[in-house]
C-alpha cells in the first residue's frame, strides 16, 4: 500500500495531516524560518541553503527573502531564474521554473487542489496538480498560478492576474481569469 507521502507525490488523494507529512511540513518550516533571516545570512549562505533544501536549484538563480512553501523538495528553479520578495509556492506537487524566468513579489504558485466533493473534503482529502513555467517567463507581481497549469517559454503574465488555463509560449495574458492580449501594434516614440 503506497504512503500518503507518494500518493501526494503521484497526483493522487492523500492525507495532509499523515504524520510523515507533517514531519516533512515541520522540517521545512524550519528551514524556512532559517532561510527568511532578516540578519546574518550572507548571500553565499542563502544560495546555500537553496541548493541543500530545493528539489533543483540552478546555477545563478536566487530566491529573495521571504519566501514560503509548504516542501521545498517539490521545487525546480532553473538557472538564472528568479523569485521576488513574499512568493508563497504551494508544493504539494511539482513546481517546475524554467531558466532565465523572473516571477515578481508576492506572486503565488498554488499545486494544491481539493476534491469539489464534499464528503472527500470532510475525510481531509486533497491532492495536487503540477504547475510548469517554462524558460524566459515574466510573472508580474502579485499574480496567482492555479493547480496544473502550464506557461509556455517567453509567456508574461500581467501584474495581478489570476492563471487558470495554460499560456502558449510567447503570449501575453491579463486579468481575473488571465485572457490573452490581442496583438496590437504600439508606435515608437520616435514614430
Amino acid at each position: 500500500m503506497k504512503s500518503q507521502k507518494q500518493r501526494m507525490l503521484d497526483g493522487e488523494l492523500y492525507t495532509a495531516q499523515d504524520p510523515e507529512l507533517f514531519a516533512d511540513l515541520i522540517r521545512n518550516q524550519a528551514w524556512l524560518d532559517r532561510f527568511n533571516l532578516s540578519v546574518g545570512l550572507s548571500y553565499e549562505d542563502r544560495i546555500e541553503l537553496l541548493h541543500s533544501h530545493l528539489g533543483h536549484f540552478g546555477e545563478g538563480a536566487f530566491i529573495r527573502a521571504p519566501f514560503h512553501c509548504d516542501y521545498g523538495y517539490n521545487l525546480r528553479v532553473g538557472a538564472g531564474a528568479s523569485l521576488n520578495f513574499s512568493c508563497v509556492v504551494l508544493d504539494v506537487a511539482l513546481v517546475t521554473i524554467g531558466e532565465r524566468s523572473q516571477i515578481g513579489p508576492g506572486v503565488q504558485l498554488l499545486t494544491a487542489d481539493h476534491p469539489r466533493e464534499v464528503e472527500l473534503r470532510r475525510q481531509g482529502l486533497e491532492r495536487g496538480r503540477p504547475i510548469s513555467i517554462g524558460r524566459d517567463v515574466w510573472i508580474g507581481g502579485g499574480a496567482m498560478v492555479l493547480p496544473g497549469v502550464s506557461i509556455g517559454d517567453g509567456a508574461i503574465i500581467g501584474a495581478g492576474s489570476v492563471v487558470t488555463r495554460d499560456v502558449p509560449p510567447s503570449a501575453t495574458v491579463v486579468g481575473n481569469p488571465a485572457r490573452a492580449l490581442q496583438s496590437t501594434s504600439i508606435p515608437h516614440p520616435a514614430d
